[in-house]
């Protein structure tokens, strides 16, 4: 069986977007595959972070993955920071990078021009990246399209590594999922869905309650003509909704367009809100069980010894192929 992983960051709570581009899909992988889902929490800290505020998006993050329906049964669910070995090793891996390799991630582009002072590690998180994803031999590794470039970098580094000294990682394969891997900001549909958006009516948060979810639907961006058809080109924003609306409620978006054959806008809109809190409310109501109990602490405790476990194990080989330490072990 192939082994996948995935790391999401504790960065605020997760979008729609998220949800349905990325989680969703985790739900149904974690039958067919070994997939261990990690907090980056390290990540996170790349940009100033409020210390109370991160542990809060921390354990509200692991319990959305449960929630969602990720099983600590068939997954290994875990905190970055609890796991030394990613840390030790994304800084062996950054002592295989190369500064212009860095220089040339576009989000790095994107995070520091026009900054007077830029952290370090948005230049060298690519390598941590790396070190989160060899460390459990991952064959798979499913990213929306803007984490490509990292995706390529890793694999480079891995091929690096083995060649100059030991044959030990595993090159990972990029997954993007082809349905719901981008959904849209519900106000441009040329920006992705983000909770890093000022603009909080650009898009739905996973615990969003009903009138907030409505109230955002019935505000998104639509198009000039009020006919409900799917054309991506020319409506780039209805083509979005639609998306949203079959990936919710599990209806092709032929099937929805000829529901709404003769209909506007309002009724569309009305009815994707209404799908929307529905598929929603299963995971909100085990969301609320989970984010203060007992029960999260101990998912959390055995992924962190599963992890633990299986990632020291790659770091000893690394360390040996690397020369480091007094002894084999």
């Amino acid at each position: 069986m192939k082994t996948v992983f995935s790391g999401i960051q504790p960065s605020g709570t997760l979008t729609l977007g998220n949800y349905l581009g990325a989680m969703k899909h985790f739900v149904e992988m974690q039958n067919d595959y070994h997939c261990y889902f990690c907090i980056v929490d390290q990540h996170a800290i790349t940009v100033p972070q409020d210390r109370l505020k991160l542990r809060q998006n921390i354990k509200s993050l692991a319990a959305l993955y449960i929630a969602v329906g990720i099983d600590p049964d068939k997954s290994t669910l875990f905190i970055q920071s609890e796991v030394p070995a990613h840390a030790q090793l994304g800084w062996m891996m950054q002592c295989v990078s190369y500064i212009g390799e860095l220089e040339r991630m576009t989000q790095f582009k994107d995070k520091s021009t026009g900054k007077e002072a830029v952290s370090a590690s948005l230049l060298t998180y690519p390598p941590l990246m790396a070190a989160d994803i060899l460390l459990y031999q991952t064959d798979i590794v499913p990213v929306g399209e803007d984490q490509k470039q990292h995706l390529e970098l890793t694999r480079d580094l891995a091929e690096r590594f083995n060649k100059k000294y030991n044959d030990i990682f595993t090159i990972p394969e990029v997954k993007i999922p082809k349905v719901g891997a981008r959904i849209m900001s519900l106000n441009d549909p040329t920006k992705k869905m983000s909770k890093s958006n000022p603009n909080e009516k650009s898009y739905i948060s996973m615990l969003d309650d009903e009138k907030t979810i409505m109230k955002k639907m019935k505000s998104a961006v639509t198009d000039s003509d009020n006919s409900v058809h799917y054309d991506k080109e020319s409506k780039p924003a209805l083509a979005n909704l639609l998306s949203i609306y079959s990936l919710c409620s599990g209806k092709s978006i032929e099937e929805i367009t000829a529901m709404y054959t003769g209909k506007g806008y309002g009724d569309f809109k009305q009815d994707l809100g209404e799908v929307v809190v529905e598929a929603l409310r299963p995971i909100q109501e085990r969301y609320y069980e989970l984010i203060n109990s007992e029960e999260l602490d101990q998912i959390l405790d055995m992924g962190q010894e599963k992890a633990n476990k299986v990632a020291q194990k790659m770091l000893a080989k690394a360390e040996r192929a690397m020369g480091l330490g007094r002894k084999q072990r």
